[in-house]
């Protein structure tokens, strides 16, 4: 079972370090971020399952950081830790958009039994939506048959998007040229279809990879493609 990765934006160093031991201990990949400016660039890549947040950070606090990653994410579970522990602060981070708020000193155990909440309830949600998937910062609505990236609208044509749902569909696993004119072209003409898939592959290069980071399509030599974050 693939490893959940957990961001820290905290500027702590020496709790960020007892955090990434802790949660490194129960399996966890984790990585650290001790300003909200990096913390907030990190958030938005889409590589992680959870955020641990910090509110007061150098460069950006953590409820400015919270409310920017909402604009663009808003399925990322984001737990807030902090030494403000007033009802009125606790509203501030909920506002935000955090998900849980945490006042320091706290337990360990508590922490992780709330993580691990969080995790379970993405888990669940995602299982039951099949009508959405993400890979980094790419979602796919295969009900509305609509594209974003970073938050940006992808303007796609009906067989770009169902290249683009069958690489997604496949997200890590190398699918070859054939597999692709067996399942989107339906075998008809699917020689021929061979001539035209490096075209469409680069139809959605352009769209979906070209002004962003980081890259998501990938060519393997001799084999075919794969959907994959690196």
């Amino acid at each position: 079972m693939e490893k959940k990765k957990i961001l820290i934006i905290e500027d702590d160093q020496r709790l960020a370090e007892n955090l990434v031991k802790g949660l490194s201990e129960k399996d966890f990949d984790t990585e650290v971020a001790y300003d909200g400016q990096i913390g907030l660039r990190f958030a938005l890549s889409g590589k992680f399952d959870l955020i641990l947040l910090d509110v007061n950070l150098p460069q950006m606090n953590g409820y400015e950081v919270c409310a920017k990653i909402r604009e663009k994410d808003r399925q990322t579970p984001v737990i807030m830790l902090t030494a403000l522990g007033e009802t009125d602060d606790k509203i501030v981070g909920f506002e935000k958009g955090a998900d849980d708020y945490i006042v320091k000193p706290f337990e360990y155990r508590e922490l992780i039994a709330r993580i691990n909440v969080f995790l379970k309830r993405a888990y669940a949600e995602n299982e039951t939506n099949a009508n959405f998937l993400r890979i980094a910062d790419l979602e796919i609505n295969f009900e509305s048959k609509m594209a974003t990236r970073q938050g940006k609208h992808i303007d796609l044509t009906p067989k770009e998007f169902s290249l683009l749902e069958y690489l997604i569909r496949n997200k890590n696993k190398v699918v070859s040229k054939a597999e692709i004119a067996e399942k989107i072209w339906e075998g008809n003409n699917a020689e021929n279809s061979l001539n035209v898939i490096e075209v469409y592959i680069n139809f959605l290069r352009k769209k979906i990879d070209k002004d962003f980071e980081p890259k998501l399509i990938h060519t393997k030599t001799g084999m075919g493609y794969v959907l994959k974050d690196e």
